[in-house]
């Protein structure tokens, strides 16, 4: 009984902490969203961090999920209702969140991903990762934040990609993951955890 009574009381204090957050006319717009992405963006695994993504980037995924050309039935069902002013305005929200790094990385790897993030793998013909994503791995654009997402979530991503397992993924993301070793894979993940 008294931990049912002690989760009532924290979810109701997230709710309240998460309206003052939303502010706006916002609040209901992305109080959906924050039972997997957390009130302040923060992201719950296996959801990604939106906290400081770029707004075009969350839009465009979005409405890529509102059209069914991203896949995954559940944000298509989380999304139906709504519209493309909707959208902009949930991408304006966590876009002006403060980005947290997820710090759930290697450490050790983190070394050798800030590397291949830096420089890529010239023997392998892999630009940079900073080249599109930016030096800080913060984004440009359509171009997603990389910065402070889970490790564990990029792990996923890159291996979803390597094997071809994530339809509409963005060129030229598959072919690079596919030329990426596990321990490279883990390399980046794990140092992209870590940066803010």
């Amino acid at each position: 009984m008294k931990r049912r009574v002690l989760m009532v009381t924290a979810f109701a204090l997230a709710l309240s902490a998460f309206s003052a957050l939303a502010g706006g006319g916002n609040a209901q717009k992305v109080q959906y969203c924050s039972w997997c992405h957390g009130v302040s963006g923060q992201g719950f695994v296996p959801a990604p961090r939106l906290a400081g993504q770029q707004a075009e980037y969350i839009e465009n995924q979005l409405q890529g999920f509102r059209q069914h050309t991203r896949p995954s039935s559940f944000m298509w069902g989380a999304v139906k209702s709504l519209d493309v002013l909707d959208t902009r305005d949930v991408a304006t929200y966590f876009s002006a969140i403060a980005p947290e790094a997820a710090d759930d990385g290697d450490k050790v790897a983190a070394s050798a991903g800030k590397t291949i993030y830096r420089r890529g793998i010239p023997a392998l013909n892999i630009v940079a990762c900073a080249a599109c994503h930016g030096p800080n791995a913060q984004g440009i654009g359509k171009i997603p934040r990389l910065g402070g997402l889970s490790a564990f979530y990029l792990k996923t991503r890159l291996d979803q990609w390597a094997h071809g397992n994530l339809a509409a993924a963005p060129a030229p993301m598959p072919q690079i993951a596919r030329q990426l070793s596990p321990s490279d894979i883990d390399a980046l993940a794990s140092y992209l955890s870590f940066v803010k």
